[in-house]
């Protein structure tokens, strides 16, 4: 490639876009605005569960679990129910998320040393949430449990033998925030759309404008074209992934705990194959309608639901596991993952530095081939 032909097309793309000022503002704050919109609104985090309570007995005992469901960080006691249809019509008109039922029997079963039983109905509509809600509930009964345990022994003037003492930490995450897992893919789905977008439709442009038959009359060779077009929109996606990274750490407090270095080059690496992508857009559509089309089912799409952004890779059948490899995205958020909410090094992500470059070169080759024929014919 001749240095002197490709600096002359990256300043001849750089002018288009200084010209086209509101395109190059969307390209600049639209990735944040995104950012905003799917951080706040793709969220897991399941709080303050809205519950509601049904007491058959109304005993002291069962006024003890009450007060100690109020006191729980997990559940809001929104509802106190009084008949077998008011726990129904709580549930169907999602007045509660879940609803405990305290049986009439309740401390009578307790003090005479059978096992006493509680009952949760939980709303399964949402599948990740009613499970959520049951670990909450199972983890509520068995703190409330062995408080009751321990306050008999200490009564009859023993203690109770514990042989086992379980200590959880979470790495990583401490706070279990789905917004700093969801981050890093948010991150890699807005910047191959950016990519992917605008790069199609600056080569369409030039089939539209008619400029494109100067191009080719000229010397400037395919892969010359092809990079030079790219050049500046690398850079910015790389000034978007710079201010989505700043935005991140203000709003979400996603912090990058590992290299800088690392993580520009593994950007750099996705960038050049999100670009690739919109470089094989270009050479096939003829329009900026089919262009933009094309380039958003291309990139949205697999990096919406194969990258394991969303839906985890691992619970998908072997048959679509083997799909997901289609797309950058899963490689890039796998690299993100690692490098900004663990600290990892190049050892552990190596693998998918590799499959972005060799994902780059193969995209990038056969947009070329397919110019190169379409050229021929012009």
């Amino acid at each position: 490639m001749n240095p002197g032909r490709l600096m002359a097309l990256v300043e001849k793309e750089v002018k288009h876009l200084l010209r086209d000022f509101r395109f190059l503002l969307i390209l600049l704050f639209f990735p944040v605005f995104l950012l905003m919109i799917f951080g706040y609104a793709v969220n897991f985090d399941v709080k303050h569960v809205l519950i509601g309570v049904y007491d058959q007995e109304k005993s002291q005992l069962s006024r003890e679990l009450i007060q100690s469901l109020s006191s729980s960080s997990y559940f809001e006691i929104t509802k106190i129910i009084t008949s077998d249809d008011g726990v129904k019509q709580s549930l169907d008109l999602k007045e509660v998320q879940c609803v405990m039922i305290i049986p009439d029997d309740f401390s009578k079963e307790f003090y005479s040393g059978r096992q006493s039983q509680i009952q949760f109905l939980i709303d399964g509509v949402d599948g990740n949430t009613a499970t959520i809600i049951q670990n909450y509930a199972t983890s509520f009964t068995q703190n409330f449990e062995s408080r009751l345990i321990d306050r008999i022994a200490k009564g009859k003037g023993f203690s109770v033998y514990k042989p086992l003492q379980v200590e959880i930490l979470f790495w990583f995450n401490k706070d279990l925030k789905s917004s700093r897992f969801f981050i890093p893919g948010l991150i890699a789905m807005i910047l191959i759309i950016i990519a992917v977008v605008s790069v199609s439709l600056s080569m369409v442009r030039e089939k539209e404008m008619g400029t494109i038959e100067q191009i080719l009359v000229s010397p400037i060779s395919t892969m010359e074209l092809l990079v030079g077009k790219t050049i500046p929109f690398l850079f910015i996606a790389l000034i978007n992934s710079t201010i989505i990274l700043i935005a991140g750490y203000i709003f979400f407090e996603v912090s990058v705990k590992g290299s800088y270095l690392l993580l520009f080059v593994a950007t750099l690496l996705f960038l050049f194959s999100g670009t690739g992508i919109g470089i094989l857009v270009s050479v096939i559509a003829d329009t900026q309608q089919v262009a933009f089309m094309m380039a958003t089912l291309i990139s949205l799409l697999p990096s919406l639901l194969l990258s394991g952004f969303i839906f985890p890779i691992e619970g998908m059948h072997p048959i679509i596991q083997v799909f997901t490899n289609i797309t950058p995205a899963k490689f890039y958020i796998n690299i993100l993952r690692a490098i900004i909410l663990r600290g990892v090094g190049l050892e552990a992500i190596w693998v998918n530095m590799l499959y972005l470059l060799i994902f780059s070169i193969i995209t990038l080759l056969i947009a070329a081939k397919i110019y190169k024929k379409k050229a021929a014919k012009v």
